[in-house]
């Protein structure tokens, strides 16, 4: 037989396979059958582990930021507090020598105004007045001034070194005009000295108070303002004129007495306030009665001679006892004429009756006639 007649013949006669064995599987064809695309790897789906530890996680990270965010808050709270606590107590204690030194201008404003003021009881004065200015100058220099308000406090300390240095220019012009014949060289010299004081005022309003409270606003320090201090108060002894009459008044006094010449003063007007209605003591008026119920008396120097420390009294009658209200002038000069005003606010007068309203000026020293120094305004209170 040849080789193909054995190929022909070694050939299953049934056509069938060896049917599988069922103890081993049956191997699969080493690769894909050609007419299909291989098959993409399954992805194995795992269940969903515990998520206890990430939640716990995620939580001690937000405590963490909560914590340290409460830390700064608390730490720029506290720095805020040392802030203002420190501003606060500069300024508490370069407002009490700043206080102190306006208290001074004022006890200087009562003394010119002195009346019988003689010259050496003025020298003595007014040399405890400059010891007093340059303590307070030495007080402010000891004080610690926060860095940001280092140039606003030299400019307090300026303000008090010109009150000082006013002061002694003052106390020196009254000594050299001591022998002076004209009041009006001596009333020059000594608005010199004067000016040092008002300049005084202005140096501590733009160079202290300005800058300091530039600087508040800018470190955004709230609730605190820059102390004022005002020396001069009293216009009337600022100028040369009224400076002039005030050494006339305390020369004629160290020589022995009143100045010569006329003294006097006088009511001028009683008006009624907000209706601005003057009184009249020979007519009733009626007097609406308000919460801003006011009166206001104009007193004139009717002599030739500056006046100083006029008292001024009004009074109401009434059942339950007067309504009694005082006003002291400092200083009137010659020809000129001053208004005080009389608040009588929640001081109910009497209703519906008539009552006379008195006005009395007390007499100055040297005056002889006082016919114009009390009045009685007859006037009706109504609702």
């Amino acid at each position: 037989m040849t080789t193909r007649d054995e190929d022909i013949l070694d050939f299953d006669f049934f056509g069938e396979d060896e049917p599988p064995s069922w103890d081993e599987p049956s191997e699969r064809p080493p690769g894909p059958p050609r007419d299909r695309p291989p098959r993409p790897p399954r992805r194995r789906i795992r269940p969903p582990g515990n998520l206890t530890p990430l939640l716990r996680l995620i939580a001690l990270i937000s405590l963490a930021i909560l914590i340290v965010v409460l830390l700064v808050v608390w730490v720029e709270g506290c720095a805020t507090d040392r802030k203002r606590d420190r501003y606060s107590d500069y300024m508490t204690e370069v407002g009490g020598v700043g206080n102190r030194s306006a208290r001074l201008g004022q006890d200087l404003a009562t003394t010119l105004t002195t009346p019988a003021l003689k010259l050496e009881d003025l020298d003595a004065k007014l040399g405890g007045y400059v010891q007093s200015a340059e303590n307070q100058v030495e007080q402010a220099e000891a004080i610690d001034a926060p860095g940001a308000l280092h140039n606003a406090h030299e400019g307090a300390i300026e303000a008090l070194v010109y009150r000082a240095n006013g002061l002694q220019g003052l106390k020196t012009a009254f000594q050299e005009t001591a022998d002076a014949a004209e009041s009006s060289v001596a009333g020059e010299q000594l608005a010199a000295q004067m000016d040092r004081l008002l300049a005084s005022d202005v140096i501590w309003a733009d160079s202290f108070e300005a800058r300091a409270d530039e600087v508040i606003s800018s470190e955004e320090v709230v609730g605190l303002e820059s102390p004022t201090s005002e020396f001069v108060t009293a216009d009337e002894i600022t100028t040369p004129e009224s400076l002039a009459a005030i050494w006339q008044r305390i020369q004629g006094a160290s020589d022995g007495g009143t100045p010569a010449g006329l003294h006097g003063s006088g009511i001028s007007y009683v008006r009624v306030l907000p209706s601005g209605r003057d009184l009249n003591p020979n007519e009733e008026t009626e007097i609406l009665v308000t919460d801003q119920l006011a009166f206001e008396v104009g007193v004139e120097d009717t002599g030739d001679s500056q006046e100083v420390q006029i008292v001024v009294t009004l009074t109401i009658p009434k059942d339950t006892g007067p309504i009694v209200k005082k006003q002291t002038i400092p200083l009137i000069d010659p020809g000129e004429t001053t208004a005080v005003r009389f608040d009588i606010g929640s001081e109910i007068p009497p209703f519906g009756e008539q009552v006379s309203v008195k006005v009395d000026v007390d007499p100055v020293p040297g005056e002889t006639n006082t016919a114009n120094n009390t009045f009685e305004y007859p006037v009706i209170f109504s609702l």
